[in-house]
């Protein structure tokens, strides 16, 4: 039986979407659990059903958008109508690239971005496979412009929730009771940064 060269791209990207998974796992896991599992407030196995619960339900839920945005919102597909196994094998290739790319960085320790990672690969790839027009250079920049502009709202928001929870419960002679009456009131803002 011979394998035709769709069925064989399809295989090598399962096994590259394994790998890269993997990897997510391994880089991005440390960034939300690590200070539950530091604090004691987890043990390592909690945190890694916790994480396991979440990622996937993360990728189920809204997993989908950022998929299209990867395929679609970097490289014009118009560069590579009626080449679909191109497409597919130039795909592939940057999800194996990045993979890789986070294996050698979570081993060493670096702090790498996943996204950053497998956005680069795919702008690589357009470049390569279609030239520099094939990259969507102007939804590049918004999704450039993001990777600015969220760590500092981020910033902005945990300043402000921080500094209203200092004054309002921290600061205050009973911060148990303060605590009870403002609690509720902070999970609304808590869940809003936190997804």
């Amino acid at each position: 039986m011979e394998l035709d060269a769709a069925t064989l791209i399809m295989a090598i990207a399962a096994l590259s979407g394994f790998y890269m998974a993997w990897n997510i796992g391994a880089n991005d896991v440390a960034n939300a659990m690590g200070t539950s599992v530091g604090s004691g407030a987890l043990t390592l196995r909690g945190a890694i059903i916790v994480a396991a619960i979440f990622e996937f339900g993360g990728a189920l839920l809204v997993g989908g958008s950022v998929t299209s945005t990867i395929k679609n919102g970097i490289v014009d597909m118009s560069y590579f109508v009626g080449e679909a196994e191109e497409f597919a094998l130039g795909m592939t290739c940057c999800l194996l690239a990045a993979a890789l790319w986070l294996n050698l960085a979570s081993w060493r320790g670096w702090p790498v971005s996943t996204t950053h990672s497998i956005v680069g690969a795919v702008v690589g790839f357009g470049i390569v496979g279609g030239g520099f027009a094939a990259v969507q250079w102007g939804k590049m920049g918004v999704i450039a412009a993001s990777w600015v502009v969220s760590p500092l709202l981020g910033g902005l928001v945990a300043f402000t929730l921080f500094r209203i929870l200092q004054k309002t419960v921290l600061d205050t002679e009973a911060p148990v009771k303060a605590l009870r009456i403002m609690g509720p009131f902070m999970i609304a803002p808590i869940f809003f940064v936190l997804t």
